[in-house]
């Protein structure tokens, strides 16, 4: 697995804590850059293909979650070449789980997450992303969420909103925070900072 070279200095960074005042924006820079090289191998793969792995990530989901009845499953509607696990989640259904599914409310704010059974009213949200046009907003106890890319360490690289993080940071009690992607996703590493939130567990094909 090939990744992008990185600039010597990233070299230094220990931690969470810079060690110069512009290594985030250097961070954020090769952010930027590995979301593009990320998303577009994503989108290289051909449909059937992406479909194969999305089911071999559904098999490892029922594994590493068990228990589905009487709880709350957070996941999400697939959009740039992610995982479409819309099959798996209505699974979770048939197995007396629940689903929510993310909502923006507004830039800067956590996600709101919305309880959505399979054939409930849909529209279009931010990026033009289907979100349930109504329901009661909940924590889910299991967040399923996509990621561009991921380090052994277990932190997501997202794309750059930081909904996902502020969403776990501000939640009531305890969510299992699982990361599906490609396994062509890994990176050494994401260059954490404070605001990043590592996940419980990546599921990968």
């Amino acid at each position: 697995m090939s990744h992008q070279a990185e600039p010597a200095e990233y070299a230094s960074l220990q931690g969470f804590m810079p060690v110069r005042p512009d290594a985030w924006s250097e961070v954020r820079g090769w952010r930027m850059a590995e979301r593009r090289r990320l998303i577009g191998a994503r989108l290289a793969l051909g449909p059937a293909e992406r479909q194969v792995r999305a089911d071999r990530i559904a098999r490892r989901l029922d594994q590493a979650i068990g228990r589905f009845a009487g709880r709350i499953v957070g996941t999400y509607w697939p959009a740039r070449g992610e995982p479409d696990l819309r099959d798996w989640g209505m699974e979770v259904v048939q197995r007396g789980g629940r689903l929510a599914l993310p909502v923006v409310i507004r830039k800067g704010w956590p996600l709101e997450y919305r309880i959505w059974t399979p054939g409930d009213p849909m529209e279009r949200g931010a990026w033009n992303i289907m979100v349930p046009s109504c329901g009661p907003a909940v924590q889910p106890d299991v967040v399923v969420a996509p990621v561009v890319g991921f380090d052994a360490q277990k932190y997501r690289l997202g794309y750059g909103s930081g909904f996902f993080d502020r969403t776990l940071a501000a939640t009531a009690r305890k969510v299992t925070a699982i990361g599906v992607g490609y396994a062509e996703s890994a990176v050494p590493t994401i260059h954490p900072q404070p605001h990043d939130i590592a996940m419980d567990l990546i599921v990968t094909d």
